[in-house]
């Protein structure tokens, strides 16, 4: 087997650990997926690692339920850095104007990966939010959005962060979507990793806030 199968087995592995670690409250185990300056993105978070698992935690133990299914990977490595995209859904439950809903939203995590200190570990997670929707749990219950709200997000995550906006969290309204320019400037922030790119692919000092 040789250096770049094996490095993809091991990228892939810690994509699985990423998800049912973090989805089962394993907070150890989790921190050791990432190497120590590293970032998360999502629509209701931006920040370091360290400060990712501290607000999962405090979520968790206010019952907050956002749970994720992973899809197929496909992982480019060059020499020491690699580039991870998984397809994968984000499923979150909530009361939306006390109707319990289910939000699922489809995408990709797009991961840049390095191998350090005798092991890969993730440096920076960026989510690609590509579509989603809103359903009641209960099929018989009547759902009313409000437009103006539900209109302030994107396309690929406008109903995932209407649910998140309305527990108390600050959306980011632009995020990757399928296309467009966001997507394309993480596209070419990852051409540059895989090239040797100095600083954090972030565009962040280490360990600094969002």
């Amino acid at each position: 087997m040789g250096p770049v199968i094996e490095a993809r087995q091991e990228i892939r592995q810690l994509i699985e650990n990423w998800a049912l670690w973090r989805d089962s409250g394993d907070w150890e185990r989790f921190a050791t997926v990432w190497h120590d300056d590293g970032r998360m993105e999502a629509t209701w978070f931006q920040g370091t690692a360290t400060e990712f698992i501290a607000a999962n935690r405090r979520g968790w133990e206010r019952g907050v339920t956002i749970l994720h299914l992973l899809g197929g990977s496909s992982i480019d490595v060059v020499g020491t850095r690699a580039i991870g995209q998984t397809k994968m859904q984000i499923h979150q439950r909530a009361a939306v104007h006390d109707v319990s809903c289910d939000v699922v939203c489809t995408g990709r995590f797009y991961d840049f990966f390095e191998h350090r200190d005798g092991r890969w570990g993730l440096v920076w997670r960026q989510p690609i939010y590509e579509k989603d929707r809103i359903d009641p749990v209960d099929p018989a219950a009547v759902l009313s959005l409000d437009e103006d709200l539900l209109g302030r997000f994107p396309e690929g995550y406008r109903h995932l962060a209407y649910l998140q906006t309305l527990l108390g969290y600050e959306v980011v309204a632009g995020m990757p979507g399928l296309r467009g320019p966001e997507v394309a400037d993480l596209y070419a922030r990852g051409r540059e990793w895989l090239a040797g790119s100095t600083g954090h692919p972030a565009g962040v000092h280490a360990g600094s806030p969002a």
